[in-house]
């Protein structure tokens, strides 16, 4: 019996060093056989998923489907993008065979995708750089787009307007003459207290950038809030969900704490006053 209070203290020790094991082990981000950000991209511990409301645009985002695990990322000729190491997930989601959906236009397009698959034609206008309002309404009704220098004028065209090649045709237009610049002037300035899933961090200029917020979390106790990042580059690219190569702590997640400087993504730094969003998501 003397040797009982020995046996005992040993369990207690095996059963610690299987705990301390257990917490050492690497959080596991990537379930590779999921189809969407939300189940492919698994939140770290203690973080809760933000859950947006049916339909809305964060909602669309957060269920957008992938490639399968371990796709890389090309460019619009169908050669890959030279750095791979940038991405953990590549959008499922033509980058046309252009060198026009870059940053911003990735940003339009997906907003123009969420729009067109709700049928509010209506709400899918962007602007050219030059202050023109193209909007789907009017190409839908039939419309085209003459651009001569720096005027840009509605034409009458007998072409069938309302298949999803017209979309994409309209899409590749605004590609062409928007960007950054427009994109930025249009979206609304949001500070980050108020950040959602859909809202953008944008730099107009030539050549400026954006990034897309696809996915949301916080932490259960102190509310700490992190964030996923989609976008496409120059050249025209696949639009694919970035790493966070400044700080892993949370593998791919972004934390909103980590932005009291900067916000350093693989290839452009954000500042907080870069965010802003659409009128609504």
């Amino acid at each position: 019996m003397r040797f009982l209070p020995s046996l005992i203290m040993l369990l207690v020790l095996l059963q610690a060093c299987d705990a301390q094991n257990s917490d050492s082990k690497p959080h596991v981000y990537i379930q590779p056989n999921s189809v969407t950000i939300k189940e492919r991209i698994q939140i770290p511990k203690n973080f809760k998923r933000v859950y947006p409301e049916d339909n809305s645009f964060a909602y669309y985002l957060q269920n957008f489907p992938l490639k399968n695990e371990g796709s890389n990322v090309h460019y619009f000729n169908g050669q890959e993008k030279h750095i791979q190491a940038y991405h953990i997930a590549v959008l499922d989601i033509d980058v046309g065979n252009r060198d026009l959906q870059q940053c911003a236009d990735a940003v339009m397009r997906l907003r123009a995708e969420y729009l067109y698959d709700q049928e509010n034609f209506e709400a899918i206008h962007f602007n050219f750089t030059n202050g023109f309002l193209a909007d789907y309404a009017t190409w839908r009704s039939g419309r085209r787009i003459k651009v001569a220098g720096n005027k840009v004028n509605w034409y009458d065209s007998q072409k069938e307007s309302k298949s999803y090649d017209s979309f994409r045709r309209y899409m590749d237009m605004v590609f062409s003459y928007a960007g950054t610049l427009s994109l930025s002037k249009e979206l609304k300035a949001k500070p980050i207290s108020e950040m959602n899933i859909g809202d953008v961090f944008i730099q107009g200029g030539s050549p400026g950038h954006a990034v897309l917020i696809v996915d949301m979390a916080f932490h259960e106790k102190t509310g700490e809030r992190i964030f996923l990042l989609a976008q496409s580059y120059m050249p025209a690219q696949d639009i694919h969900i970035l790493k966070n190569v400044a700080n892993t702590s949370y593998g791919p997640w972004y934390s909103v704490e980590d932005m009291k400087e900067s916000l350093r993504t693989p290839e452009w730094t954000f500042s907080a006053e870069d965010l802003k969003s659409f009128s609504t998501n």
